[in-house]
């Protein structure tokens, strides 16, 4: 299957959700008039990352999306993949990634790992997501994952595990540097760190980094689409809002992983085994300590 993938690297204003949505319908309308399949926007695009306790005020209920009408209305030409808080059945709140498909919309994925350190304080607001399934888009199986998660290696590996053979990541990732520069050394660690997913899962990365000041805090941009062999078929401008394509194509996986056949011969149940075995002799040391 051959899809054609747009990343909106967008700005976003805090707990604006009427203003986020139209920017995000404007191009939702250019991703289609250039014949994508799939738009995807940064972490928490249609409320602004900084929400602390606007929370409540610019949550969404799946069940009673209201606001989200004009995008699920779009949804009929184009997959829309975008970022919000989203409020569950329980009344908890979630960083969310919310998709458009189909008239329809629903949550994609909780963010499982909301980072709580130096500058962060997600947990603060966020409740934490418990888990990390594909998403059965009509694209195929997509495994969606919220910044901070796609550090954590093991949630990748179960997503390629789970059947997804696209990566998507929606991110607000910060950089305190402002201005342009040839190499920021945020971009280029995070497009290594890509690219090692790439080869290593034999499976295609999107990400999808917001720009913009926000709170004092800059948003560097750089979004970037890498192939299943780590070679980088997308890049998004530094600092400024932006709009890249790239065709994923099932034989550049099928390629991929017939010339390394290291993740098609990964055994998962041994993974698991041993992971048990870690757990058991952690469990057993601190019993003993």
């Amino acid at each position: 299957m051959k899809m054609k993938i747009a990343v909106a690297q967008i700005d976003a204003a805090v707990g604006n959700l009427k203003k986020n949505i139209d920017h995000h319908v404007s191009f939702v309308k250019k991703a289609i008039a250039k014949n994508a399949d799939v738009v995807v926007f940064p972490e928490l695009s249609l409320t602004g990352y900084s929400v602390r306790d606007l929370n409540w005020d610019v949550a969404i209920n799946v069940q009673n999306p209201g606001a989200l009408k004009e995008l699920a209305k779009l949804s009929k030409a184009i997959t829309i993949i975008a970022g919000g808080v989203e409020e569950a059945e329980n009344f908890g709140l979630y960083n969310s990634a919310f998709v458009f498909e189909d008239g329809n919309v629903c949550s994609g994925h909780r963010k499982i790992y909301p980072p709580t350190y130096g500058m962060f304080e997600e947990m603060r607001y966020f409740n934490q997501g418990k888990e990390a399934r594909t998403f059965n888009s009509k694209h195929g199986k997509l495994g969606i994952l919220i910044c901070e998660d796609l550090w954590h290696i093991s949630l990748p590996y179960i997503l390629t595990s789970d059947g997804a053979n696209v990566i998507i990541t929606l991110a607000a990732s910060p950089t305190r540097i402002t201005g342009s520069a040839e190499q920021l050394p945020s971009a280029v660690l995070n497009s290594e760190h890509h690219k090692t997913y790439a080869r290593l899962l034999s499976s295609y990365v999107v990400f999808s980094n917001r720009v913009g000041i926000e709170d004092g805090v800059n948003f560097w941009g750089g979004s970037e689409v890498v192939g299943p062999s780590g070679e980088i078929l997308a890049t998004a401008k530094l600092f400024d809002e932006d709009l890249i394509f790239a065709t994923l194509d099932d034989e550049a996986i099928r390629r991929a992983r017939r010339l390394s056949r290291h993740f098609v011969d990964d055994s998962l149940e041994l993974t698991i085994d041993l992971l048990r075995g870690v757990r058991d002799r952690r469990r057993r040391s601190r019993n003993v300590g």
